[in-house]
């Protein structure tokens, strides 16, 4: 049996051997791979490439003998970063003589989640597969669970490592020899299949760590949007080492530092702006008010849903320059892709200093404000949305003793202006939570605004009797 829960919004994940197993994945590479077929002219090739997690290895071999018997030819290009994935699917392959575009690509990995955790990230012709695709699929395959698929580990091998190696340092040969120090953090992850290759090509001068690939991440965990997991990299940034890089499990998403700032994606995209003629920005809707505005002044910027999927097919429908999330996806449709690469994003961010950028001037030219984190609140998966249609009721009623409304977004979720700040209430799409941000001109006016949000959520929990306890 398979479970829609592993069918989430952006990807399929789940506990490897007990919600995704060899069999239920036999069956997603078939029917993918059917899919696959449908969008495409010729014969399939599919690009199949996956991280360091311990079962990785068992699951490449379920999933290609699924795209094997749907009748698309795989691809191999082993142990990679989720960038190096998603640029093989963009170049050709001298294949028996025959120059080969790949039709889709899929990546095996669990991103940044715990190790037990590990899926699937796809495109078909270099669009994002997610979201009503996703939700079609595992009906599909749940109407469908009863045919039997052979092992099938048939591959065509493939270099696509060299090629993304040699490409980076080509478009990067400016930065050779750049006289600054920085460190790197690969987090036991996939980061090291190619970064140090491309800075030592450039003769880079940096410390790293924890470059060995290890599934069990003996270090720390392999997510750079929690602080404890920046600890012994922020320990690195003394003397003369003033920048430092840290990477999620598949390298997709990148966590950039200074000696006196963690830089997250809304700042780096500002950043970025400024060395691009009239860009068009897409920012998310958890971005800081002060980034929008101060982008606004040499750009323009387009507000739109959280979620790295839903950001390259924005991107990629605008034509915009830059894409990026807060938490650290970072895609450039300037002078690259579309798609988020930390690796590729690292460079970026090397190149603003090779330009004279100065990172911490830049950032302590913006306005005063406190930004809160996200605040997770937790709420059972059956009432998330119908807590969120009411809390959206209730926001168009006058509350007592709720700050004064100027402005209401509802891009994703509800993004709530007041006079002198902002915060967003949103459904998380991946897990059984709510999400709250509070932005303000002071600590005090931010604290002030969640805590009339608290009490707007509790009141919709009320009026719905959801209890304290269907939500633990």
């Amino acid at each position: 049996m398979i479970e829609k829960a592993i069918f989430r919004q952006y990807d399929i994940r789940g506990i490897v051997n007990k919600e995704l197993n060899e069999e239920n994945t036999k069956l997603i590479g078939y029917y993918l791979g059917l899919e696959v077929k449908k969008r495409t002219i010729q014969t399939p090739y599919i690009v199949v490439g996956f991280d360091i997690r311990t079962h990785s290895q068992m699951l490449f071999k379920a999933l290609i003998s699924g795209l094997n018997e749907s009748g698309c030819i795989v691809l191999n290009i082993g142990l990679v970063a989720t960038g190096v994935n998603y640029f093989a699917s963009y170049q050709e392959f001298d294949i028996d003589g025959e120059k080969i575009k790949p039709n889709a690509s899929v990546m095996i990995t669990g991103s940044h989640n715990a190790k037990q955790y590990n899926g699937f990230k796809t495109t078909i012709n270099n669009d994002p597969y997610f979201a009503d695709d996703l939700i079609t699929l595992y009906n599909t395959i749940k109407e469908n669970q009863d045919i039997q698929i052979k092992d099938n580990h048939n591959f065509i091998e493939i270099d696509a490592k060299t090629l993304y190696i040699d490409y980076m340092v080509n478009q990067f040969s400016h930065l050779k020899n750049l006289k600054h120090k920085f460190a790197i953090d690969c987090g036991n992850g996939v980061a090291d299949t190619v970064i140090t290759d491309i800075l030592d090509a450039l003769n880079l001068d940096y410390k790293a760590l924890y470059t060995q690939a290890n599934g069990d991440f003996p270090n720390h965990h392999p997510d750079p949007s929690n602080e404890k997991n920046l600890h012994d990299l922020k320990n690195l940034l003394v003397d003369d080492c003033f920048y430092g890089f840290a990477y999620d499990g598949d390298a997709d998403r990148i966590a950039v530092l200074t000696q006196e700032h963690n830089i997250k994606g809304d700042i780096l995209a500002l950043l970025f702006s400024k060395t691009m003629k009239n860009p068009v920005i897409i920012g998310e809707v958890t971005y800081s008010q002060n980034v929008f505005d101060e982008i606004n002044t040499h750009g323009t910027t387009i507000m739109d849903k959280t979620g790295y999927s839903n950001l390259r097919l924005k991107l990629k429908e605008l034509n915009a320059d830059l894409a990026a999330e807060v938490s650290g996806h970072i895609f450039f449709n300037d002078r690259y892709y579309g798609y988020d690469d930390a690796i590729y994003a690292t460079l970026r961010v090397l190149e603003l200093i090779y330009n004279g950028m100065n990172l911490d001037e830049e950032i302590n030219k913006l306005p005063k404000s406190y930004t809160s984190e996200n605040i997770e609140i937790a709420v059972n998966e059956e009432y998330k949305f119908s807590l969120m249609k009411k809390i959206k009721e209730l926001i168009t009623k006058t509350q007592r003793g709720f700050p004064i409304i100027k402005e209401i977004i509802e891009v994703d979720g509800i993004r709530i202006i007041f006079e002198n700040g902002w915060a967003i209430i949103r459904a998380s799409n991946t897990n059984a939570i709510l999400l709250t941000k509070y932005e303000a001109t002071t600590q005090a006016t931010a604290l002030t605004y969640k805590k009339a949000c608290e009490n707007l959520i509790q009141k919709a929990k009320d009026e719905l009797n959801i209890t304290s306890n269907e939500n633990k």
